[in-house]
């Protein structure tokens, strides 16, 4: 039985993974048509490409794709090789010389846990979207997740593997998906408090050591039921919310988190609340099962 964001119908998720370098893509591919969809943006340095565009205010409604990367700033590459794949297909927003694809992108800082050097571009963007399933997706130590660490506050050298992990949640006729990538300064914990990534002492001062823009948490929830562009924002900050069940401390000045939400359309509107709590539920869920399959490994 498929547990994770594929479960959702006609999403898709492919994977690039450098398993020497520590690093990696992924590649989420929304039905043909495309996926209304926005985003939140916290924390003082996210790398994203078209987050602009995500605000409900803004003009273009639907996203084909979305990249989650390493690589730092150098990864939001990798976005160009997912688009030529979709050009191919034909998929994009119709314009009068051609379909534009559009591919938001969001990137961790892994730079300094394998090679500096290795980083996603526009080639292996192109890989992973042509090896999208609707097979339950990979997790662990691949794709974006391959080179994320969690509880950096005491120094790289007690950081734990953060990983990529994804889950899909059902309840009353109501479901969502959701894949999370775990690179954040604060330890991950269960609904217990029990530390699972990190050093589970908090931090004690130490924050000199700490550079922003290289601690980011990537959340991508999609469902099949109908939301605008606001709500999906809304949603986005829900989950935003939810970081703070499972990583502590989180949202720190020296994290930038980002969190997208995707909805096909393809199922009616479900009750918000309802809606609004699963989000959380399923981003606490994606962020335990990375950590947990990444340390598995």
């Amino acid at each position: 039985m498929n547990t994770t964001l594929t479960a959702v119908p006609e999403f898709r998720v492919g994977h690039w993974t450098d398993p020497v370098g520590r690093t990696g893509c992924t590649v989420i591919l929304c039905p043909p048509q495309g996926a209304v969809a926005s985003a939140s943006f916290l924390g003082p340095s996210p790398g994203t490409r078209e987050g602009v565009l995500l605000a409900p205010e803004k003009q273009v409604e639907r996203v084909h794709a979305l990249l989650l990367t390493g690589g730092s700033a150098f990864g939001l590459a990798a976005a160009s090789g997912v688009m030529r794949v979709l050009e191919e297909a034909g998929v994009g927003v119709e314009t009068a010389a051609g379909r534009v694809p559009i591919v938001p992108a969001a990137v961790i800082y892994d730079l300094g846990v394998g090679s500096a050097q290795a980083r996603p571009g526009e080639r292996e963007g192109e890989l992973a979207a042509r090896g999208a399933t609707g097979r339950a997706v990979v997790r662990g130590r691949v794709g974006a997740g391959t080179g994320a660490t969690a509880g950096k506050y005491l120094g790289p050298a007690r950081a734990a593997p953060g990983g990529l992990g994804s889950t899909y949640l059902e309840r009353a006729g109501v479901a969502v998906g959701a894949v999370a990538v775990v690179n954040p300064v604060g330890d991950v914990v269960d609904g217990k408090g029990q530390v699972l990534a990190g050093p589970g002492v908090g931090p004690g001062g130490g924050s000199a050591q700490l550079r922003s823009g290289e601690h980011t948490t990537l959340i991508a929830v999609a469902t099949a039921h109908a939301l605008s562009k606001s709500e999906c924002r809304r949603l986005a900050d829900a989950a935003q919310t939810a970081l703070a069940r499972v990583i502590r401390p989180s949202h720190t000045p020296w994290d930038g988190d980002s969190a997208f939400v995707l909805s096909s359309g393809e199922a009616p509107a479900a009750d918000p609340l309802l809606l609004s709590a699963l989000v959380q539920d399923a981003v606490c869920a994606a962020v335990l099962d990375a950590v947990r399959s990444a340390s598995d490994e």
